[in-house]
């Protein structure tokens, strides 16, 4: 009798299923689209909880997943991260570094999703959309770099044929739907029959048709609500990433008004200061 090859999924909503929902009210999600196509023997266990940040999947989710010893896991997260006004890149990448270090030791495949556009699915203000796509690209950088030390296999949501085309969005346009849970199963299960796991590739299932009635009732019964929860976070954060940006952007045009040789300054300034921002970035793992 074959040994059942062991699943484990950790992060925030998007691994845990937020969009996806199911007639029984219940999240399906990407990763459960993965764990059906797998062949043979399987234990599947998804730790994700929505809202979470890097921190709690290292004080409380990895311990966990750790003790099963998984064949493989999935590992979303920084989406909550980001969406605070102390978010720290550096911080994140030193997580990620302990959650990719203890799998590494138990030759866990591991799988991340690095984040999609925002700005190609939301129609925010510009500054605060220059600002998001900032902090997204930050968030991928540090996985982009983590992947240089690590044997993860990387999702790249912007790389998926028709990713940002809303009819692959839950009502709220911050998660996938169905369609889009299903493009990432898709891209992941692709990538998992290239490494040799024992996986078959995934069925076209009939995806739910929603209408604007039903749209309706979700955002009064849980968009609403969850909305005015989140707004007590999410504001005070979209003001300061706002102000921050058209400060930023202030500084920028007065620059373009100085005379060339304090131009020349500013700009080996700025280059010495990307210098010591990755090498911060590098020292934290």
């Amino acid at each position: 009798m074959s040994i059942p090859l062991s699943f484990v999924v950790l992060g925030d909503s998007a691994a845990y299923g937020t969009g996806d929902i199911t007639k029984a009210d219940r999240p399906l999600g990407w990763t459960y689209r993965i764990a059906s196509a797998i062949t043979g023997p399987m234990t599947y266990l998804n730790l994700a909880r929505p809202g979470a940040k890097s921190s709690e999947l290292v004080e409380h989710q990895l311990p966990i997943a750790t003790l099963l010893r998984p064949d493989l896991a999935i590992v979303v997260v920084g989406g909550n991260d980001m969406l605070r006004n102390n978010f720290c890149p550096i911080k994140l990448k030193e997580n990620l570094t302990e959650i990719f270090t203890r799998f590494s030791a138990l030759g866990t495949h591991v799988i991340t999703l690095e984040l999609h556009d925002p700005s190609k699915v939301l129609k925010l203000p510009k500054a605060l959309e220059r600002a998001l796509l900032k902090r997204v690209d930050a968030v991928n950088a540090v996985y982009q770099e983590l992947a240089e030390s690590f044997p993860i296999i990387p999702i790249r949501a912007r790389d998926i044929a028709g990713v940002h085309d809303r009819k692959n969005w839950h009502v709220d346009l911050l998660h996938p739907g169905p369609r889009g849970h299903y493009l990432l199963a898709e891209a992941a299960v692709r990538e998992l029959a290239r490494r040799g796991l024992p996986i078959k590739a995934l069925d076209v299932p009939e995806f739910p048709t929603i209408s604007t009635r039903e749209k309706v009732s979700w955002m009064l019964r849980k968009g609403t609500p969850w909305f005015f929860k989140r707004s007590f976070d999410l504001l005070p954060v979209a003001l300061f990433l706002i102000t921050k940006e058209l400060i930023l952007s202030g500084v920028s045009r007065l620059k373009a008004q100085e005379p060339p040789k304090t131009i020349e300054k500013a700009q080996k300034i700025g280059h010495q200061s990307r210098q010591e921002r990755k090498d911060l970035i590098s020292n934290a793992a």
